[in-house]
């Protein structure tokens, strides 16, 4: 098993086909296939099922996928740690969708700055979040924890060697536009809410109760509509007078000031923390980071 055998599988994944792979790496499809065929042998299993439709990844080709990314990347580390010349270093966070977690990581961009850093932020789904984390993709991610989905995620993070360390806690709140019907009450009951959507974000094929970013999420909402990103999560708030659940910490700065956190009757806590690897040496923008996420612990409504 070679490291060009495992760049090779991840590029036909990847793109899909083999006919495709083989142009993206510059080699012949029938070499390509007989590489795939000698890799297969020597690890006992079938990495892709073939057709005249394509190819399909095995449920053993998924598993052998998963660690043959953490191996490449690792090797991708070591490469710029050690071999190449000039290479920045790297920091990058994932995150479920908070404001907040956005506004932390651009003060630490604005205090380290850009010269000798390269940085990235992914703002995704939770599983994506712990996937990154586990495959080096990022130093930290940025979750929450609560009563309800805590045993299942702990079990989650333990199978995948991350820990899960708390910062701060929270009420929820219901976060929606400033013109909306309810937005000069001071609180907000669930009822209050019931002719209105709920606006959530779509965790894909994973879409479980309890990798939910949003409170509550086992509540069987009259109205809901799932959306993928931020953005599209305001501009529903205001076309459809949609709101969310939220932990109440607004950043005016990036998001704007048409938009309130009100608190819900019925409220439960979060814990918001960050997720790492087990055992894990947390880097210098790492701990810069983390401070400025503890910066909110004062600012929770």
């Amino acid at each position: 098993m070679t490291l060009q055998q495992l760049k090779q599988v991840i590029t036909i994944a990847d793109c899909g086909s083999m006919n495709e792979a083989a142009k993206t790496l510059f080699v012949s499809q029938p070499g390509l296939s007989a590489a795939v065929k000698e890799l297969e042998e020597e690890v006992g299993i079938t990495i892709f099922l073939r057709s005249n439709r394509g190819i399909m990844i095995t449920p053993a080709g998924e598993e052998f996928l998963s660690y043959a990314k953490q191996v490449l990347e690792q090797y991708h580390l070591l490469e710029s740690r050690y071999i190449e010349k000039n290479v920045k270093k790297k920091f990058s966070v994932s995150t479920q969708h908070y404001t907040f977690a956005v506004k932390a990581f651009v003060e630490v961009v604005k205090k380290v700055g850009m010269d000798k850093y390269e940085f990235a932020i992914h703002e995704t789904k939770t599983l994506e979040v712990i996937e990154n984390v586990k495959s080096f993709k990022s130093d930290l991610g940025i979750l929450y924890m609560n009563h309800f989905n805590e045993q299942v995620m702990e079990k989650i993070l333990k199978d995948n060697s991350l820990v899960f360390e708390p910062i701060f806690s929270c009420d929820t709140y219901v976060y929606l536009w400033g013109q909306h019907p309810l937005n000069d009450r001071k609180m907000i009951s669930m009822d209050d809410l019931k002719d209105y959507p709920c606006l959530a974000f779509e965790q894909g094929k994973n879409n479980s109760f309890y990798l939910a970013e949003e409170m509550n999420s086992t509540y069987e909402y009259k109205k809901i509509i799932k959306a993928d990103d931020r953005a599209t999560i305001l501009n529903l708030m205001v076309g459809l007078n949609g709101y969310t659940l939220c932990s109440g910490i607004i950043c005016e700065e990036l998001n704007g000031d048409d938009y309130k956190a009100i608190p819900l009757k019925e409220s439960e806590q979060m814990q918001i923390g960050y997720v790492i690897r087990e055992g894990a040496k947390i880097s210098r923008l790492g701990k810069l980071y983390i401070e400025e996420l503890k910066k909110y612990k004062d600012s929770v409504l």
